[in-house]
């Protein structure tokens, strides 16, 4: 027995659940396979009320009711843009411990969003461009900032600085400038790859005047992403301190219907064992 999920890091408000139960079941459409929407964490404490009376479950309570029911095999397709740490240290140790007490438990994570070590694929970065060609009027002299969330390590920012690369050919004289941006980062010159942070780049010269276009490299609505949230507020203090300022936000990457298609590819892969993250299959030998 094989059970697939589709994994997001997890969330406080109810809206992100909301949005990967939707790309779950369409994930699962497109495949012709039951995809199951869990977190690795936070999701669970939404009250069931707030989320249609159905609680948000986590992956490793699933996968340890699955390994007690006979399941044979685990494929995991993370709902993440790049490799971030939840994906190459926390989840390989949780799945681990899971299969210290069923050894034959076959546990195989397919590659995230972007896998830079594929071949190249400009679809999400379509996505991202529609999103801003949405926002553009005719005149060309809007700024486009690329924004993520920020992480503690360089291959994740490294994602958003290539997609940063594929939207800037694509949308080409349409714009005036682009540029990278992360909502937030860690203390320390360490973490210092992360920038320049939003409310940093929303101070500089041809982004404190004018209009700004957001660019949301973010999967799920959310405490930072969604209305009211962490961006909404860099940008209002932003337009305070600017009042020649006007910026507006694209739709979220993760919430176009065609990440699914990319998601699909990444399933897709990792079934057939031709490319994937993570494989923590016992040795069959």
């Amino acid at each position: 027995m094989r059970t697939i999920y589709l994994v997001d890091n997890g969330s406080l408000r109810p809206a992100a659940t909301f949005n990967l139960r939707r790309t779950a079941l369409l994930l699962g459409k497109r495949m012709g396979l039951t995809v199951t929407p869990a977190s690795l964490l936070h999701s669970y404490k939404i009250p069931a009320d707030d989320l249609e009376g159905i609680p948000a479950p986590t992956l490793a309570p699933c996968v340890t009711r699955d390994a007690r029911a006979g399941a044979s095999e685990v494929v995991v397709v993370p709902f993440f843009f790049g490799p971030s740490k939840a994906l190459t240290d926390y989840l390989p140790r949780r799945l681990g411990q899971i299969q210290q007490e069923w050894p034959d438990l076959a546990i195989r994570v397919a590659a995230p969003l972007v896998d830079l070590g594929g071949a190249v694929d400009l679809r999400l970065a379509r996505i991202l461009c529609d999103g801003v060609r949405e926002c553009l009027e005719d005149d060309a002299t809007a700024s486009v900032a690329l924004v993520d969330h920020g992480s503690p390590i360089p291959e994740v920012t490294a994602v958003r600085n290539v997609l940063a690369g594929q939207l800037g050919a694509l949308l080409g004289n349409d714009v005036a400038r682009l540029m990278p941006a992360s909502m937030e980062r860690r203390e320390g010159d360490s973490y210092r790859f992360n920038e320049p942070l939003l409310e940093d780049l929303l101070d500089q010269p041809g982004f404190n005047a004018g209009r700004v276009i957001l660019s949301m490299l973010f999967l799920s609505p959310g405490r930072h992403a969604g209305d009211e949230g962490d961006v909404h507020d860099i940008c209002a203090a932003a337009r305070q301190r600017h009042p020649g300022l006007s910026t507006s936000m694209t739709r979220l990457a993760g919430e176009d219907p065609r990440v699914v298609d990319i998601l699909a590819d990444r399933l897709d892969d990792a079934l057939a064992g031709r490319r994937y993250l993570l494989d923590l299959s016992p040795d069959r030998k």
